[in-house]
């Protein structure tokens, strides 16, 4: 296919796209040829599907897992990157700017784990256009991990500039978001934050907010492994958020801050502090529905919001929509 290239002098298990306007060229590492679909020819709205099948390839020190690596360059104003797979896989931003009018500029089909790698000494750009059925410019649904020593900027035009449908994980990087239309960075499960510079500014609504995934809270889990807690962690970094309508910082659990600097009014967050199981002795007293603030309701709220059902002395977080 024309634009779509098999090649042995790229690196093993590497996806090259480059963007140049209105095209793009794929080319495909030899041993990963078999594993990955690419459905968009030479358009610079890039389709690609990691096979079902894949698990891993040609392990080495570097790639432990083995897994695909998909490795971004050029520019284009109307482009995207839109990635389906079932297994691990690392998305370089290597100098891409990307704008998509009708969509996510990066879209990852994916619910494993991801890996943005900001490569040193690049900035990468990304863009989506006014379309509510794009969450956000950068559109994960996988567990999101940002690494690499090199500068990414987000502009939100749809609803928020980095959403995660899992956690997400930032290390070293240099993160801008810059205007969006909800949340500057919306997630999943919790956030957490051990390095790097993050600012967000420009928000319709929070700067950072952290959801829970499923209804009821793990809290704090050991190496943060299966946790589902919507808690905000914060160890070391710089973390800047202005501008913005509703909260800096949003959370389902607790906002942690345990190292680095914090430029903006952390009294101007909100959190949930989550209600844990309790001892029997105390159920009958706890047992009921609440609020967010822990004040117990007569009955189930008829109006929109988030409530708290306890049974047996086990939180339930319910939304009513």
């Amino acid at each position: 296919m024309a634009g779509v290239l098999s090649a042995n002098a790229i690196d093993d298990n590497t996806v090259n796209i480059v963007y140049s306007g209105n095209s793009a060229t794929v080319t495909i590492a030899n041993n990963i040829s078999s594993y990955v679909t690419v459905s968009s020819g030479t358009s610079s709205h890039v389709i690609i599907v990691q096979d079902a099948s894949f698990e891993g390839v040609d392990k080495t020190t570097d790639n432990e897992d083995g897994e695909i690596i998909y490795n971004l360059s050029g520019t284009s104003s109307d482009g995207e990157f839109y990635l389906e797979g079932s297994y691990k896989c690392t998305v370089e931003l290597n100098g891409v700017s990307l704008t998509n009018p009708s969509g996510a500029a990066v879209n990852i089909q994916n619910g494993k784990r991801i890996a943005v790698s900001i490569k040193k000494d690049k900035t990468s750009t990304l863009t989506d256009g006014a379309n509510e059925n794009s969450n956000g410019a950068l559109h994960i649904k996988g567990h999101t991990k940002f690494k690499g020593k090199g500068t990414l900027n987000v502009v939100g035009n749809s609803k928020h500039g980095i959403y995660s449908k899992e956690y997400i994980e930032i290390k070293n990087c240099n993160i801008n978001v810059t205007a969006t239309v909800k949340d500057g960075i919306h997630c999943k499960e919790y956030f957490f934050m051990e390095s790097g510079n993050v600012s967000i500014s420009g928000t319709g609504d929070d700067g950072i907010q952290v959801e829970l995934d499923g209804n009821t809270s793990t809290g704090q889990m050991p190496s943060h492994e299966d946790e589902d807690s919507g808690n905000f962690y914060m160890t070391g970094g710089s973390l800047s958020i202005a501008n913005y309508s509703g909260k800096a910082i949003k959370a389902d659990g607790t906002i942690n801050y345990n190292g680095g600097s914090q430029d903006f009014d952390k009294d101007d967050t909100k959190q949930y502090a989550g209600i844990q199981s309790v001892s029997a002795t105390q159920r009958p007293l706890l047992n009921g529905i609440y609020d967010l603030q822990g004040r117990r309701l007569s009955a189930v709220p008829q109006h929109r919001c988030i409530y708290i059902i306890i049974e047996n002395g086990v939180a339930k977080k319910i939304i009513r929509k």
